[in-house]
């Protein structure tokens, strides 16, 4: 499996504020009709993406504590309650894991508009 070079996304005012401080002219290019409905699509994507991940991420923020206040579970291990090690250890795998199904969400997303260019 090829990995793809990463390509640094920043936007035409990025690139003249940058230009100018080189003191170069650079003057942003406009884009077509076709390229400003891409990245609409593309941002509109990416904005549900964001959305659900962070959907998620309160879910099991706020969700994890309910449901083990509402389950009465009186296991400790040693003098620490289990209830206390799962609410302090168990979200931070899950939020590792939301956090690379969002990354892997949002390449295919922006890879899918690169193929769509015949890139």
């Amino acid at each position: 499996m090829s990995r793809q070079r990463r390509v640094a996304v920043t936007s035409p005012q990025t690139r003249v504020a940058l230009a100018a401080r080189r003191g170069v002219s650079a003057v942003p290019r406009s884009l077509t009709g076709d390229e400003l409905r891409a990245a609409a699509r593309i941002r509109r994507r990416q904005l549900r993406i964001a959305a659900s991940t962070l959907a998620a991420a309160a879910l099991l923020l706020v969700g994890l504590p309910v449901l083990l206040g509402v389950v009465p579970v009186d296991v400790r291990l040693g003098p620490v309650p289990v209830v206390w090690i799962a609410v302090a250890l168990l979200p931070y795998p899950v939020l590792a894991g939301l956090a690379h199904w969002q990354l892997l969400r949002a390449e295919r997303t922006e890879g899918g508009t690169e193929r769509d260019r015949g890139r």
